[in-house]
């Protein structure tokens, strides 16, 4: 994990205190999140007033700017001067880079969505050249892949390395550092099923179908809304012109727009629960349970990316108790992972199996919220090959 680093005693001028603010705002914005954060609280965190904290930067904004920008910069030079021709020690590498630079995931995933429209785009392009830089070290591993077929594992291995940002699950190094260079080494030595290339640009499709039922349209709506836009930036107003109303007439369906919020996060958690349910009904052992919900997941992403969307970056607006219980909920379905994982390999530590199933996770997750990727009808397929390799399963 990134070092902890002390606030100053207040009245005095650290020479680094830059580099203090943005590693104080780097756990806060990780922790709490953007939304529930103010300068003051940042300047706290340091031990400087607020008017000393704005001359370093403009605002809140700025500074998640550079929060991120300066996260990414150890990425990049990492993989510019990574040497591949030693695989177990440039996998070394990428594993301690990963625990360094724990928050990263949860910043580029949740809070990026907060910039400015043109930092956002900026940011975007610099994670697509550290995709490639990744992408190109796959190929000269694997020379004999597809183009798509290595920008997928780079993209995957990527996720594994990330998967620890949403998570509290410690271990010692350097066995972190060693698990994390095995499950992307695992990544990257799985065989994809025949044929993986790139998918066609998709098509624009049939409209989809309106519900009958008012009440569903507004929610559906609003889904697809909060993902593209963010809660905060979606108003009621917005929601029942989509479907053709006036703003105070979605109240006759629901109480508020956080209930829209609430109902959406409830109806994606049961969906969960009830394939949950049905895989611990039918399965045969715990290989062929956990195998099968690998493949009830991995349809969950691809149906509902939006929800996937709205798990990872909206949970916080929920009211108390909801978010509790949302994040209850969640820990709760991981443990049922485990628990077949364990099952399955009885030697293997609790933590050790929770960094497997969230590396799990976070690969469906992150594949199912990029469109062009999700649109490749070969994806569910090399997916669960992904998936089988990181659990260690038969197949």
């Amino acid at each position: 994990m990134a070092p902890q680093t002390a606030a100053p005693a207040r009245g005095t001028r650290p020479r680094n205190r830059r580099a203090l603010i943005l590693a104080a705002a780097t756990d806060l914005f990780h922790r709490r999140g953007y939304d529930r954060l103010t300068m003051g609280d940042l300047a706290e965190a340091v031990g400087i007033g607020p008017s000393a904290l704005y001359r370093h930067f403009s605002g809140k904004q700025h500074l998640l700017r550079e929060v991120l920008t300066d996260g990414l910069a150890p990425v990049r030079q990492v993989l510019t001067e990574l040497d591949v021709t030693d695989r177990a020690a440039a996998l070394r590498r990428l594993g301690a880079l990963a625990v360094d630079h724990r928050p990263l995931g949860v910043l580029w995933q949740r809070e990026a969505r907060h910039l400015t429209r043109e930092d956002r785009t900026a940011f975007r392009g610099e994670l697509h050249e550290i995709g490639a830089l990744l992408t190109g070290h796959v190929r000269a591993l694997r020379p004999a892949l597809d183009p798509a077929g290595a920008e997928l594992l780079a993209w995957s291995m990527i996720g594994v390395l990330t998967s620890i940002s949403f998570h509290r699950v410690e271990l010692p190094r350097p066995d972190y550092d060693d698990l994390l260079a095995h499950l992307a080494g695992a990544v990257l030595d799985t065989p994809l099923p025949a044929g993986f290339t790139a998918a066609p640009p998709p098509r624009p499709g049939p409209a989809a179908l309106v519900p009958a039922s008012r009440r569903e349209a507004l929610l559906n709506e609003a889904v697809r809304m909060f993902a593209v836009h963010g809660f905060t930036e979606v108003g009621i107003e917005e929601i029942a012109a989509a479907v053709g109303i006036t703003g105070p007439s979605v109240y006759h369906h629901f109480p508020s727009k956080l209930d829209l919020l609430v109902t959406a996060l409830r109806r994606g958690a049961a969906v969960l629960l009830t394939d949950l349910s049905a895989v611990h009904r039918t399965a045969t052992s715990a290989s062929d349970g956990l195998g099968a919900l690998v493949r009830s997941y991995l349809g969950f992403t691809r149906a509902h990316h939006e929800l996937v969307d709205l798990l990872i970056t909206e949970v916080d607006h929920l009211p108390d108790d909801e978010r509790r219980h949302s994040r209850q909920t969640q820990r709760d379905y991981l443990d049922e992972w485990v628990h077949l994982l364990r099952a399955v390999h009885p030697g293997l530590e609790p933590a050790a199996a929770r960094i497997r199933v969230q590396a799990v996770l976070t690969v469906a997750n992150d594949a199912a919220r990029t469109p062009r990727v999700r649109a490749n009808p070969a994806l569910p397929a090399a997916l669960e090959a992904i998936a089988t390799r990181l659990l260690h399963l038969p197949g």
